[in-house]
């Protein structure tokens, strides 16, 4: 008797219990919803040789940073599935080794090939998408386009009630500047499953890029009180909450925000959030003017001790080095360019001389050296997408080139990043510092 995964795919295990929870396993996986572990287990416990239950429970290590269980995981996985598995179920196991071990690159290309041949294998296919995921992380500035076209080729083979695609490709239109589309889409999701942080998320992003930030705000304060705080996006959509607050002019409703959800005591989100959650707030509140209280610019650099202090990983190496330059470690932040600058010159940073060139003027932005900062920033400022993450996280380099250019004198091209901000998407914020520059 075969049986079969949540979309339809042959699964090599002879256990209907451990079929049935993979099943519900990767749907709380792919819905970033607490339990997903321990349902999983159940699953390898039901049959320990199911190679893809393992695979997947490596995945959530990984999703961790408990890189040394992720490894182990699926290199039991690869172990059983090389004696006792299907071509499919061998190369989704192949993908994830590539991933997990850190080879990016080819994990991008065969997750590509494995989607062409399996379309509907969505764990793999989840890969290359999202804000983390292989796409944006690949240093490519065509990124945002890259989800778009591989969720339109693949769109002919999902129903049209598949909460999971119809969440990732509404986030990857909305991402990709069609966001009346994308919220569509993203909204038919969030519907179908609301128990699905990932929806949520993908959908608060939707709002903001279209300028509906009370919308975003409503929708957070009213989703997250369900979601309990061990799920893994449990802080950071609470980030974009605390965001709506700022934006509004409400600095204290925001440090509640952070104080309560955010912060690293307080939070089980991914490393990677928690350290760009924490200095993306952080240093918008300095630079919109407000008051960061004693010792939250050092709790966060304290907690980010303990992760990325190798360079190459773009995304954490800007945040690293706001941090240092925060806290004044402006030895710290040359040595991550330095050690950049060597990489870019070794051709091992995907992403480019953008990266050491944003950590530069981090440092020239706190030690209030705007003129520098712009110089630095304005000529890279259309490759800061290649750094990865989401349009609202990447906002706060173009907030940085923004304030630099105002407070050296530049106001003419000021006015004229302010301009191209206000048409692409309405912000009190923006129209606040328009009529500043205009007076």
């Amino acid at each position: 008797m075969t049986r079969f995964d949540s979309r339809g795919l042959p699964l090599s295990t002879t256990s209907d219990i451990a079929a049935e929870r993979y099943r519900h396993g990767v749907d709380l996986l792919l819905s970033a919803w607490p339990g997903a572990a321990e349902v999983l287990e159940e699953a390898i416990a039901a049959d320990p040789d199911f190679a893809l239950a393992h695979a997947a429970r490596a995945r959530l290590h990984a999703i961790r940073s408990e890189l040394a269980k992720a490894k182990a995981r699926i290199a039991t996985a690869e172990e059983i599935v090389a004696r006792r598995g299907t071509e499919r179920e061998r190369s989704h196991v192949t993908v994830l080794s590539l991933a997990i071990n850190g080879l990016s690159a080819q994990a991008l290309e065969r997750a590509l090939a494995h989607a062409d041949a399996w379309p509907r294998d969505v764990l793999i296919l989840s890969l290359p998408l999202g804000a983390f995921g292989l796409f944006a992380f690949s240093g490519m500035a065509g990124h945002d386009q890259a989800r778009v076209d591989l969720c339109e080729r693949h769109a002919r083979h999902f129903d049209a009630d598949d909460w999971w695609f119809l969440t990732y490709r509404g986030w990857s239109h909305a991402e990709n500047g069609n966001v009346a589309h994308g919220r569509a889409l993203t909204q038919r999701g969030y519907d179908l499953r609301r128990n699905n942080a990932n929806a949520a998320h993908a959908l608060s992003h939707a709002l903001y890029e279209g300028g509906a930030h009370d919308e975003a705000e409503r929708l957070i304060a009213d989703w997250l009180p369900g979601y309990d705080r061990t799920g893994v996006l449990h802080g950071h959509i609470a980030w974009h909450s605390a965001l709506g607050a700022l934006e509004r002019g409400d600095p204290e409703g925001a440090l509640a925000i952070y104080a309560d959800h955010i912060q690293p005591s307080v939070t089980a989100g991914m490393p990677v959030n928690v350290v760009s959650d924490t200095a993306s707030f952080l240093w918008r509140l300095k630079a919109y003017g407000h008051t960061v209280p004693a010792g939250l610019w050092e709790d966060a650099a304290a907690y980010s001790e303990k992760y990325f202090q190798k360079a190459g990983f773009a995304f954490a190496d800007v945040h690293m080095a706001l941090l240092a330059a925060a806290t004044g470690d402006k030895a710290a932040v040359e040595e991550r360019v330095k050690a950049l600058m060597a990489l870019v010159e070794a051709g091992a940073l995907p992403a480019g001389p953008v990266v050491p060139a944003i950590c530069r003027a981090a440092l020239a932005f706190a030690d209030e050296d705007y003129a520098a900062c712009a110089r630095i920033l304005e000529p890279v400022a259309a490759e800061v997408v290649r750094i990865g993450g989401s349009g609202a996280q990447r906002e706060m380099i173009e907030d940085m080139l923004l304030l630099a250019l105002m407070r050296s004198g530049e106001a003419v091209k000021a006015g004229q990043l302010l301009d191209r901000r206000l048409h692409r998407r309405p912000s009190a914020r923006d129209a606040h510092w328009h009529g500043l520059l205009a007076a």
